[in-house]
């Protein structure tokens, strides 16, 4: 069952799920908890994220951040990451090239289990 974050209108499809113009849509798909992350994060935006990521890990054994719809990340995106890495099987799926630049620039994907697709982040 997919949930949105608030009310606003769709506007493109990501991976079976619609989020908001801004937000956090969530859904299970095969026995693994997806969040698909969409819009820009930083101090101001990543309340919604940050308490999905801090639930879904409580949850479930391997969470999937959807990271293809990411318009902008900075560092306070990046600590959510790592953090959440230590409480869950994360894994980033689908990171746009600016995400995926801040990832190698910080080493973070050495450390985080970082995938092409979604797909691959379920298996």
């Amino acid at each position: 069952m997919a949930t949105r974050d608030d009310d606003q209108a769709p506007f493109q499809q990501f991976n079976g799920a619609i989020p908001a113009r801004i937000g956090v849509v969530q859904y299970e798909r095969g026995g693994t908890w997806v969040i698909v992350a969409h819009g820009p994060y930083d101090l101001d935006s990543i309340g919604p994220l940050a308490q999905a990521l801090e639930t879904a890990a409580a949850k479930h054994p391997r969470v999937v951040v959807d990271a293809s719809g990411v318009s902008f990340a900075d560092s306070t995106f990046l600590n959510l990451l790592l953090a959440t890495h230590q409480l869950t099987d994360l894994r980033l799926a689908a990171p746009t090239p600016q995400l995926r630049r801040i990832l190698e620039i910080t080493a973070a994907d050495s450390l985080l289990d970082v995938r092409p697709t979604v797909e691959d982040a379920l298996t």
